[in-house]
Order: structure tokens, then sequence, then C-alpha cells
């Protein structure tokens, strides 16, 4: 289908489409950010396991391990 374009719908369609691609940027970068914080979070998670998991040792196997006893 072949369709005479007024200026006007050019330059709407082309002003949208600007829009448009700005928002995809700023998405992306958006999303980059939030996978960022979300791999720094599951980092400082897995530290956390990690250390009470050792906390849970260390009272398992009684006071006498215990620092400054």
């Amino acid at each position: 289908m072949e369709a005479e374009w007024t200026d006007e719908a050019i330059q709407r369609i082309t002003t949208e489409n600007t829009t448009l691609k700005q928002r995809v940027r700023q998405l992306t970068a958006d999303n980059r950010t939030l996978d960022e914080r979300l791999k720094a979070a599951r980092s400082n998670l897995r530290f956390q396991d990690r250390r009470i998991a050792d906390l849970e040792t260390r009272l398992a196997d009684g006071p006498d391990i215990r620092p400054g006893r």
C-alpha cells in the first residue's frame, strides 16, 4: 500500500521515533544499573550465608572456641 505522507505526518513520526529511541536508551541504562545492583545484592547474600554458616558451626562446636575465652 502506497500512501503520500504529509510533512506534518513525517515530522510527527520522526519526533515519535526519536522519543522512542531515547526511551529505549534510558530503559537499557536503567536495566544495566538494576542488573549491577542485583549482582551486588546476590554477592552480599552469598557472603552473609557463608558468615551465618560459620557462626552456626562455631555455636554447634560449643563455647570453648569463642574468641576471648
